[in-house]
């Protein structure tokens, strides 16, 4: 998680994985499970994956004006509209058919839209601006997008969009070196940008003042150490430093604009990451607040722009939880929870006095509903509901267990039931998240409720490895990939089968990215285990995961190696080799559906084509699929349409759960399209020698 303002947007952080326009239908089409072993409807996928009508709203600084996603001929692009009018009313100001948009900010200023894209998920961004005063050319029906980077193979990440200078964003580039990014100052109007700082210090983040001057730098040390150097008149000063096991990472400066709030976990016996003040110029450093439950790590921490002070922290407990510093808030936020009970409010963002704002309520039953709150009149309007026109009384509640490990170290976990049906002899469906450090959270969940829709008990389980429950547990992930952090799986699995909730020759396994490795994991090292299991984008050789990472990863290279294991050194090696799924592919007796992007520059295309060559060279039947136009996961809606229409159908085939038979045509044709023999694969070596890797 990034800390920001409360109004501060990252362009660069957040995909949305939506999908395909939605259907206005139920279909009645039952897989093998038994009509009446569960009585809700069975939902269309779409309404669960598909295009929402609207989404990502943000106000405007100025409020006159409220910009959101929607689809506009078939693609999600971005609309606006005034505040006062109608979501009918708006108008599209981005006409990109090649690929979904996925967030957006507006300019200090209100003039522009900002925004990053890439081509067919190759994570290669540039940065866009579209001015709202601009009228279509003659023939266009949207104004221009002006590309403000104009780069290739470079992923562009927006730092700063300024207040005090409205027509500048500040832009990280790696074009003059792959590996690392330099600092530019970029003007929204002309596209002029002026180098700031050049980076020839494995610089990884930079930090700006509440004037928006450059003030910080964070720094990962040859050995992985993370440092924070200060930017000075004579270069730079390191101020702050703590170990590769450890977090310290700046928040934002105080109001003073002298100190800087850290978050941090730094130094022995300190476990939970903390928030503390720190003197850039002494050094000194002042404990400001930890979890008062002493239970996890500090989540985000809210700011007003206005005043300069903390309004809020939070906790991402079993439930989040919110520590309030501004009590006027806390007031107002206690009153918009008694109006919308049971939800989770978050702030999406605000006016630029801060009195007027667009909030969301979301829980595990709702996906998420925003509203316009006026602080002066304490007044609430709803604007849209995401997803809506899906059912939230047929969905699902999303319920925090915990169960211990093979070690005995306890792991929390969230558990979906399907709705209507006895939680007894279930089949289940183990999701582990990617990352893998990062986690799953309490709150609605698209791929938890589609699957319980379906008849399937979802356990999705924080491993060890996970974020947020302090760097003891964080760290007890380290060199576990294939080990531990799969036993935390398996061991949950013993955990619903001793409650009796599992079906124990009914147990699947699904993921992405680390969740797909765990997948192909689960299958080669427990293969008695699972009975289907769906890899997304997953790594089956660690060898060749780490060969392949993109150069601007440059800098998480001593992470991956001390937490995954080093291909360096032979003890590292012979680890990885031994957790690789591939080299025990003979062993795989699971039914496999394996899912790729082919322009995926995290887990490359050959991750797949290894583990899928591995099982038809030794005539084990797997499925294949692969979008020519994705990369680390699937952003058109097509694409991931068909991807789950065909996982559907795999899992209810070998696990038993209801599947939906029905798709529309183009999607029909372009799961056709995907779908690969497994007979035509060949593996590419970096030489050009089309030879098959052997495991």
């Amino acid at each position: 998680m990034k800390y920001v303002n409360l109004k501060q947007v990252r362009l660069c952080r957040t995909t949305e994985r939506l999908s395909l326009s939605a259907l206005l239908i139920f279909t009645l089409t039952f897989g093998v499970l038994a009509r009446h072993e569960i009585q809700t409807p069975l939902i269309d996928r779409d309404l669960f994956f598909g295009n929402p009508e609207v989404s990502g709203a943000e106000i405007s600084p100025d409020g006159k004006y409220i910009a959101f996603l929607k689809p506009y001929k078939g693609t999600r692009n971005i609309w606006v509209k005034s505040v006062n009018e109608p979501f009918e009313s708006a108008r599209p100001i981005t006409d990109d058919a090649r690929r979904p948009i996925p967030n957006f900010a507006w300019s200090a200023d209100g003039k522009y839209i900002l925004f990053v894209q890439d081509r067919g998920g190759n994570e290669n961004l540039n940065v866009y601006a579209v001015s709202l005063a601009e009228k279509p050319a003659a023939g266009a029906e949207v104004p221009s997008a002006r590309n403000l980077t104009e780069a290739k193979n470079v992923r562009a990440e927006v730092y700063l969009v300024s207040k005090s200078e409205p027509d500048v964003i500040y832009v990280a580039l790696n074009e003059r070196d792959p590996a690392w990014h330099d600092l530019y100052k970029v003007k929204i109007s002309t596209g002029e940008r002026r180098l700031v700082l050049r980076n020839t210090e494995r610089l990884t983040e930079w930090y700006f003042d509440n004037s928006d001057n450059l003030r910080l730098v964070r720094r990962s040390a040859a050995n992985g150490d993370s440092e924070i150097l200060r930017v000075g008149a004579t270069g730079l000063s390191k101020i702050y430093s703590c170990k590769l096991s450890e977090t310290c990472i700046p928040v934002r400066f105080h109001k003073d604009n002298e100190r800087v709030y850290l978050r941090t976990n730094k130094g022995e016996g300190i476990d939970l990451t903390r928030l503390v003040l720190l003197d850039t110029e002494s050094g000194k450093e002042q404990i400001i607040e930890s979890d008062p439950k002493n239970r996890v790590d500090l989540g985000g921490v809210f700011f007003s722009d206005v005043t300069g002070d903390i309004l809020f922290t939070s906790y991402n407990d079993e439930r989040p939880r919110r520590r309030f510093s501004d009590k006027n808030f806390e007031t107002e936020y206690k009153r918009l929870q008694n109006r919308l009970p049971g939800a989770e409010i978050e702030f999406n963002n605000s006016t630029r006095d801060e009195q007027t704002w667009l909030i969301t309520a979301e829980s595990d039953t709702e996906p998420g509903a925003t509203y316009l709150y006026d602080r002066r009149r304490k007044k609430l309007a709803l604007q849209y509901r995401i997803y809506a026109r899906l059912p939230r009384e047929h969905l699902a509640r999303r319920t925090a267990i915990h169960y211990k490990s093979s070690d005995g170290l306890e792991i929390p976990a969230y558990l979906t039931l399907p709705k209507g049906a006895a939680a007894k002899n279930l089949p289940v469906i183990v999701f582990p998240h990617g990352g893998p450090w990062a986690r799953d959270n309490w709150g609605y969940e698209q791929f938890s409720q589609f699957l319980a829709n379906r008849g399937y008990a979802v356990l999705q389980p924080n491993f060890r490895g996970s974020t947020g429950y302090g760097k003891k547990f964080l760290n007890a992930g380290n060199l576990q990939w294939g080990d531990k952090m799969q036993d935390d799986l398996t061991w949950g699995v013993k955990h619903l089968v001793g409650l009796g909730i599992a079906d124990p020759k009914r147990v699947g396994i699904m993921g992405g990215s680390y969740g797909g490795y765990a997948t192909l994991a689960g299958v080669a090292f427990t293969p008695d285990l699972y009975a289907a299991a769906a890899a997304i984008v997953a790594p089956s050789n660690l060898i060749t995961l780490v060969e392949s990472f993109p150069a601007y990863w440059e800098a998480r290279r001593q992470r991956f190696y001390e937490r995954m294991g080093n291909p360096n050194t032979p003890d590292g090696k012979a680890q990885l080799v031994r957790q690789s799924p591939l080299n025990s592919a003979d062993k795989i007796k699971t039914p496999l559906l394996v899912v790729q992007g082919a322009n995926d520059p995290r887990v490359n295309k050959r991750e797949a084509d290894q583990i899928v060559t591995a099982l038809r060279d030794r005539s084990f039947p797997v499925e294949y699929i692969v979008a020519p136009d994705e990369g680390h996961g699937f952003a058109r809606p097509v694409n991931n349409m068909a991807m789950l229409a065909a996982a559907e159908k795999f899992l209810a085939k070998h696990l038993g759960g209801r599947f939906q038979q029905s798709m529309p045509p183009e999607v029909a044709r372009r799961l056709r399209e995907i779908t690969v023999d497994p007979k035509s694969v060949k593996i590419v070596r970096e030489s050009g020698d089309s030879s098959p890797l052997k495991p």
